[in-house]
């Protein structure tokens, strides 16, 4: 393997999946999913760039072209774990999470059982924006957990400030409740829209990717 920057960069993504679970091992919260999301975001940028160099300066490789899907999908599966325990396994994210946890391994197996014949499944234009439409989802996922925290801890805190505002009409214009929902629920339902419409084309395309498999499926069983 040549230490090329490209190669180095998918590397840098690959280390980068497990450590987003390790934030919250050594951070408290909102920290860890400040750090998380920016970790994330990161290793999500140099999904772009290490493709792109890649091909600009002619440094493609077999060892990149093995380890680039690879690294994404350990990003994305390792991220929709975290994001599913932490969010108190709500089941609108649990089944999106499913369906995406499927057809990742789903297709990984079928690319490994049909061998040298797997370059059938080349990775399609639609399925790069079904990778971008995950990463993107999971950034507001984390971005919408630590508000939801913040929110948290904050009503904790000024709960009796709150209930007396209330009590007494002060609020009665302005809901401080209202106004500190706003931030993570709402950002929370943004995330969790984004991660279905992120479900749905990797279905389409695991789906797609079945559809060329299948002869060659019906090949070896006869």
């Amino acid at each position: 393997m040549k230490w090329t920057i490209p190669n180095t960069l998918t590397i840098l993504r690959l280390i980068a999946a497990p450590g987003v679970s390790v934030m919250f091992l050594y951070f408290a919260r909102p920290w860890a999913d400040w750090l998380a999301l920016i970790l994330f975001l990161g290793a999500a940028i140099t999904d772009y760039f290490d493709g792109y160099l890649a091909r600009l300066w002619r440094q493609e490789s077999r060892i990149g072209a093995m380890l680039d899907p690879i690294a994404d999908k350990a990003m994305v599966v390792i991220a929709l774990l975290v994001i599913t325990g932490y969010s108190g396994m709500d089941p609108w994210l649990i089944l999106p999470a499913t369906v995406i946890l499927f057809r990742e391994v789903f297709v990984a197996g079928l690319r490994e059982y049909l061998g040298n014949t797997s370059r059938l499944l080349a990775v399609t234009k639609l399925a790069k924006w079904k990778t971008t439409a995950q990463m993107v989802a999971i950034a507001v996922l984390f971005a919408a957990m630590g508000l939801e925290y913040v929110r948290e801890q904050a009503l904790a805190r000024n709960r009796s400030l709150i209930s007396e505002m209330q009590a007494t009409g002060i609020d009665a214009d302005i809901n401080v409740l209202t106004i500190s929902n706003i931030s993570g629920e709402v950002v929370w339902a943004i995330g969790l829209l984004l991660i279905w419409v992120a479900a749905a084309l990797t279905a389409i395309t695991g789906w797609d990717y079945l559809k060329k498999a299948l002869p060659h499926l019906r090949d070896i069983a006869e």
